[in-house]
């Protein structure tokens, strides 16, 4: 409601919830005026090609976790899922100065890179590998398959709730990612949509109305890709937790 109101209408007491006319300037300012296309392009190339990855590792991952034998594969798991009660900023400052001897900061493979091998995707997709029942896998290899034909053909495409819900979660992660991409984004066209977003309120005079626009414009993206894989993530979720 705000995105369609002058800033001095924002901060009105008491509010008008609906306005009293419709003005799309700040949509159009927007555009306009700042890289806000180069921003919202950068966003998607960077969420999209981050949860690709990081669903196509987790998968193999947690399929070599749960389907197959070798040695110290129960304590490896344990060891890569505690990973995760490590916090992310224990560990930005050394993972930016690996990046910057790499000569990769201001780059895609910056910011998509280092989260690619996300210990969350194999934790929840291991409980969907888990209750696929092993004769699939045999009967894949009586049949004479490779242990890759097994795994794309047969197991994938009984996890695809589960491959759905961990897309949509690491996109909207991906997608509202700040500080990572706040570093490693130097120049104005290797900035996100969140980056971008967040440097509209550096000026000493606030145009509420128009940061605003900015934040309805990048939530809309991340609700029409939630409505697109719904299906997939309200199934997964509920299937994950009777599972677990």
């Amino acid at each position: 409601s705000n995105t369609f109101k002058y800033s001095d209408q924002v901060v009105k007491m008491p509010p008008d919830w609906i306005p009293k006319q419709l003005m799309f300037e700040h949509y159009i300012s927007i555009f306009t005026t700042t890289s806000a296309l180069r921003w919202l392009l950068n966003s998607l190339i960077v969420a999209f090609s981050s949860t690709l990855l990081i669903v196509v590792v987790s998968a193999m991952a947690s399929y070599a976790f749960s389907k197959l034998e070798f040695l110290g594969s129960k304590w490896l798991y344990v060891f890569f899922v505690a990973t995760l009660m490590i916090p992310k900023e224990s560990y930005t400052v050394p993972l930016f100065i690996f990046m910057r001897d790499l000569r990769l900061t201001n780059t895609y493979a910056s910011m998509i890179l280092p989260v690619v091998a996300l210990p969350f995707g194999t934790f929840l997709l291991r409980s969907f590998f888990d209750a696929i029942p092993n004769e699939v896998r045999e009967s894949g290899k009586i049949d004479g398959a490779s242990e890759v034909r097994i795994f794309v053909e047969l197991v994938l495409p009984m996890a695809t709730a589960g491959l759905g819900a961990l897309f949509i979660l690491m996109f909207v992660r991906g997608w509202n990612d700040y500080l990572w991409q706040l570093l490693m984004a130097k120049s104005d066209s290797m900035k996100t949509l969140m980056v971008g977003i967040a440097s509209l309120m550096e000026d000493n005079r606030p145009d509420y109305a128009r940061k605003l626009t900015g934040s309805a414009i990048s939530a809309i993206i991340m609700i029409a890709v939630f409505l697109a894989f719904q299906r997939f993530f309200t199934r997964g979720i509920a299937i994950g937790a009777v599972k677990g």
